[in-house]
């Protein structure tokens, strides 16, 4: 089956959800500090703008308060073109966050789930002609090998690669340029997981612009990382910058607060 790789960055369409005021509780590898709610929300409200002014109607879900972590809606759920898959979330304290997405989702596309094995969507890379999956604390090879049943029908095939130690979810250090081209850490640059691709590493000391969305002709990026910025400039990407500076404190990013499709 053939597809065209550009519907791997052609979107018209984006769910996210508005943090609550419990997202300063939400999960963290490294405690930096504690987010502020009514910053978060001014940086949420800018994201949203900015998946608009790159030509998405942006659907946005109601706040869910017992759910600190549930701003980060695009790990639940996995949306190709063919329908989406409700994913199974490893994290105890996530694990009712699919149901509530369910909810949201199943009146815009087709939904399968996930029968087995735990997939954080934050895992999982679409170039257009396959899914490239990070293995890592949140996800398993028994969630994988079921996705990879799922993809099959679909005619996509997924490749799971190891990620090395230091990166939560695998697009926490890479995104998708273009179909033959992936922006990335070193660390993941250098690993070999993308072997297949041109790689374009970010610059030193700028590692967390590598969670970056390309949205059409747009590529977004987070706000305060100017040499990366200048670097998708010169190479003729339309580049547009969005704060998630506390997003940032819960090992959030872009790519975690909406999902595209």
């Amino acid at each position: 089956m053939m597809h065209d790789p550009s519907i791997a960055y052609r979107f018209s369409t984006a769910l996210v959800r508005e943090p609550a005021p419990s997202v300063v509780d939400g999960m963290r590898a490294e405690d930096r500090g504690s987010p502020s709610f009514d910053v978060f929300m001014e940086e949420h409200l800018a994201y949203r703008a900015a998946l608009e002014e790159a030509g998405l109607t942006v659907h946005v879900e109601p706040a869910l308060p017992e759910l600190p972590d549930s701003v980060f809606i695009e790990d639940p759920a996995f949306v190709l073109p063919e329908g989406g898959v409700l994913l199974n979330l490893s994290a105890p304290s996530r694990d009712e966050e699919p149901d509530e997405v369910r909810e949201a989702l199943s009146e815009l596309v087709a939904l399968t789930e996930l029968p087995e094995g735990f997939v954080d969507g934050g895992d999982l890379l679409f170039t257009g002609r396959e899914v490239i999956a990070g293995l890592s604390k949140r996800t398993t090879q028994e969630g994988l090998d079921s996705l990879a049943k799922i993809l099959a029908g679909w005619g996509y095939p997924l490749r799971p690669v190891a990620m090395p130690e230091g990166l939560l979810h695998l697009k926490t250090g890479s995104a998708l340029l273009d179909e033959e081209t992936i922006l990335a850490v070193p660390l993941l640059a250098q690993s070999g997981v993308f072997t297949g691709y041109n790689v374009v590493e970010i610059p030193e000391g700028e590692e967390a612009a590598a969670n970056a969305l390309r949205l059409n002709a747009v590529m977004l990026i987070a706000a305060g990382y100017p040499e990366t910025a200048e670097m998708l400039s010169i190479m003729g990407y339309e580049v547009m910058t969005s704060p998630v500076t506390q997003a940032q404190l819960l090992d959030g990013g872009l790519s975690c607060m909406s999902i595209r499709f």
